[in-house]
């Protein structure tokens, strides 16, 4: 009944891959931008990218994860008499 955590997961999982492609584009266009403010690093350091990717990843996860684990476990039935 509902939807379940692999389902919602999965969802996410989906949502957050066309983030990071979308994100990265964006950062790698908006660099050139930014250049000039940058001391002591280029605008493609690896490093720093994979460092922002990888928090980002770490935090949309934890902030998705764990409201939809919750709402995986509520008895519909019960929810729509809430409402």
């Amino acid at each position: 009944m509902g939807c379940g955590v692999a389902t919602d997961a999965a969802k996410i999982a989906e949502l957050l891959s066309l983030g990071v492609v979308a994100g990265l584009a964006a950062g790698m266009l908006a660099a050139r931008l930014v250049s000039s403010q940058l001391f002591g690093l280029s605008s493609a350091d690896p490093v720093s990218v994979t460092f922002a990717v990888t928090a980002m990843l770490l935090v949309t996860c934890l902030a998705t994860f764990l409201p939809a684990r919750r709402a995986a476990h509520v008895d519909p039935m019960v929810a729509l008499r809430y409402e």
